[in-house]
């Protein structure tokens, strides 16, 4: 399947470190509505300053799902799963990529977070 029409409806420059590997219509049952989920697995590049040499993947962490703007009227979560790099010599260093996408201390994008902010609304309420 083809997931290249989902580039406008996810977080700008997301799929630049993120590949779409599955995309399901479900229903919430906490909401009692649909939803959109869209599984997203991080690429296999190293983290800039850190060389292959030393680094090798090793799978993924366990994935987290981000609440992001709802699409045609159904919330959508992007469930994100981080490569997990580890030192070849030191098998206890991991190091991973940042990202500023998800807003510190909560599950929603930054641009969604934003959005609830600017409108005064209360984001527990928000998929309701």
């Amino acid at each position: 399947m083809d997931f290249s029409i989902l580039s406008s409806f996810l977080p700008f420059g997301l799929l630049a470190h993120f590949d779409v590997v599955d995309f399901k219509e479900l229903g919430d049952l906490g909401t009692k509505k649909d939803c959109f989920v869209i599984y997203l697995d991080e690429k296999n590049s190293l983290p800039k300053g850190y060389s292959r040499d030393d680094f090798e993947s090793k799978g993924f962490y366990d994935p987290v799902t981000v609440q992001d703007f709802p699409i045609r009227g159904k919330a959508a979560y992007l469930c994100i799963r981080r490569r997990r790099w580890r030192n070849k010599i030191d098998r206890t260093m991991e190091i991973k990529n940042d990202y500023s996408f998800i807003t510190e201390g909560s599950k929603l994008t930054v641009e969604l977070s934003d959005f609830l902010k600017d409108t005064g609304r209360d984001p527990r309420r928000y998929d309701k």
